[in-house]
């Protein structure tokens, strides 16, 4: 969805030492950053579930994807810090491959289809469609800049993104303030993307605007259309399938606009506490234009094997496709605000307890509370466990409704069931490994800690998900 390049410079400015206020010696400074390090993290993340956006709200999630991240952070003089940070993403989705369910590229402007040739698809099956799988890549620079007190830090940052039918650029700056000997901090962050659709969209209401609303062109040609009853129809007839509108994406930006907000404060030797507000702007397109919609006041057209159409919701269908309505539609402008809170605690030298609540708002209707916990305990001087707990529940958006169960007559519609009315269980369970001293080399790099984690997510709408991940930081040497 994304591809960029960029090259972005800065006029840095160095701050060498401090004056000694008594005899005029020089003291050094402690580095905001003693030397370059370097830190990898690599995931895995599979999941399911029956509820699959780009087919209506039914049909198989499965998805999987591995992804690997770079993080390199260069001390530039004492006070300055210049970052480098990249992820690669690779993911199969067997629902994304659903655009084009009926075979052949999701692309395929010339429609090369034919009976013998097309392959009759289901919600509930993988199509070789080219949306099966995609790379995603994004890459930031940042800078910072700390005063000669530490008492106050300045960042900027620039950043892209790009997957196969999406793409974004970012601006961000931020600084934070530490006052009373540095218990108590502030700190402001501001975040620009500027995005853009490639749009892909269902294959059969493409073709069908494409071949100028011709059902015998295209993967139209030669194919049986047929209805609810599994009677074909005919397509020079009076009632036939054609979608509720003839148009598809009108804008193809998407801007977000942030603002966060945070406030942290040392209580005790044993006890910190820090909040945080998030204001959010997006305007342009924020529906997915590869998402199908089903109306339940408008009749039913499938692709395939008629005698399948009963049993169309059924994991049991593999051969029967319905033709879709429209795409998902949404207000082209979302305004959100998160407001959360963070309390840890020191019990001892083994054990800490780490907590986190948010609430959250948007204008389209949702509400969602988190919260989490996570219980370090340090088993040795080097090796720490963290087992962890995180809720979540939301309130459904106004404008979502299950498959079939939308109204032709609204003015926005989704069955995207991330926007559905749900409450989720996440454990996890990791281990980290930390070598203060470094004494563990790769090259020129020393080991200062390894990381690893596995977490279980589930929805109370079937979907279920895992994720593993490592983390390993290196230091220059």
């Amino acid at each position: 969805m994304k591809k960029i390049t960029l090259i972005f410079a800065f006029l840095l400015s160095c701050i060498g030492y401090s004056q000694a206020t008594q005899d005029s010696t020089k003291i050094y400074k402690k580095r905001v950053l003693e030397t370059v390090e370097v830190d990898i993290i690599s995931s895995f993340y599979a999941q399911d579930g029956d509820n699959a956006a780009v087919t209506g709200g039914i049909g198989t999630e499965k998805l999987t994807d591995l992804a690997t991240s770079i993080t390199i952070s260069i001390p530039l003089n004492d006070n300055d810090v210049f970052t480098l940070d990249g992820t690669i993403s690779a993911y199969s989705s067997a629902s994304s491959s659903n655009t084009n369910p009926f075979g052949g590229d999701d692309d395929d402007d010339e429609g090369n289809y034919s009976a013998n040739a097309i392959s009759f698809g289901s919600p509930w099956i993988v199509s070789s469609g080219a949306s099966k799988s995609d790379v995603w890549f994004n890459g930031d620079i940042g800078y910072s800049h700390s005063s000669d007190d530490r008492n106050s830090v300045a960042g900027a940052n620039i950043s892209f993104a790009k997957e196969y039918d999406y793409t974004s650029f970012g601006l961000g700056g931020s600084f934070a303030k530490l006052f009373n000997e540095k218990n108590t901090e502030i700190s402001a962050k501001a975040n620009v993307y500027i995005d853009s659709w490639q749009p892909i969209y269902p294959v059969e209401l493409k073709t069908y605007l494409e071949r100028n609303q011709n059902l015998n062109a295209g993967f139209f040609n030669g194919i049986n259309i047929y209805n609810q009853n599994g009677v074909a129809i005919d397509k020079n007839g009076t009632t036939v399938w054609s979608p509720l509108k003839l148009s598809l994406i009108d804008t193809k930006s998407r801007n977000t606009y942030s603002l966060s907000l945070g406030f942290s404060q040392i209580l005790s030797k044993r006890a910190q506490f820090s909040v945080f507000l998030d204001l959010v702007q997006q305007n342009g397109w924020l529906a997915n234009p590869m998402q199908r919609v089903y109306f339940t006041d408008r009749a039913n057209y499938y692709i395939g094997n008629p005698i399948s159409i009963p049993n169309y919701t059924s994991s049991s269908n593999k051969d029967v496709f319905q033709l879709a309505d429209d795409i998902e539609r949404m207000p082209q402008t979302r305004f959100k605000v998160p407001v959360g809170l963070r309390f840890n605690y020191y019990i001892n030298e083994l054990v800490t307890i780490r907590t986190y609540y948010r609430y959250y708002y948007d204008d389209w209707g949702i509400t969602s509370h988190t919260a989490s916990i996570e219980l370090p305990v340090k088993i040795s001087d080097k090796f720490t466990l963290y087992p962890t707990y995180r809720y979540y529940i939301q309130t459904a958006a106004d404008y979502f409704a299950p498959y079939e169960q939308l109204f032709s007559t609204d003015e926005f519609y989704t069955s995207d069931y991330d926007l559905s009315k749900f409450d989720a269980n996440q454990f996890g369970f990791g281990i980290s490994y930390t070598d203060i001293f470094t004494k563990g080399k790769i090259w020129k790099l020393g080991l200062k800690n390894v990381d690893l984690k596995y977490s279980s997510y589930k929805r109370n709408t079937g979907l279920s998900a895992g994720i593993i991940s490592a983390g390993v930081k290196f230091v220059m040497e």
